[in-house]
């Protein structure tokens, strides 16, 4: 894992050390939770544009036939 140094304000830092502590948990933790879902949020956004761009563009239900499989 890589280091990195945040800067915030010392009472909110406290603040959330406190809740983390009361949580069973450490600030580190919730950090890396809330990358996680940071990052997988934005590859969400960029799997919904495929998606929406493909939409129209594929037919669902129905067996293509050997020569719309081969079509180039």
């Amino acid at each position: 894992m890589k280091n990195i140094t945040l800067t915030a304000d010392d009472d909110l830092i406290a603040a959330a050390r406190e809740r983390a502590r009361s949580e069973n948990t450490t600030l580190n933790e919730q950090f890396r939770i809330w990358l996680a879902g940071y990052a997988r949020k934005q590859r969400m956004q960029q799997y919904e544009a495929v998606m929406a761009g493909l939409r129209g563009k594929l037919v669902v239900g129905r067996k293509l036939t050997r020569d719309e499989m081969n079509e180039r």
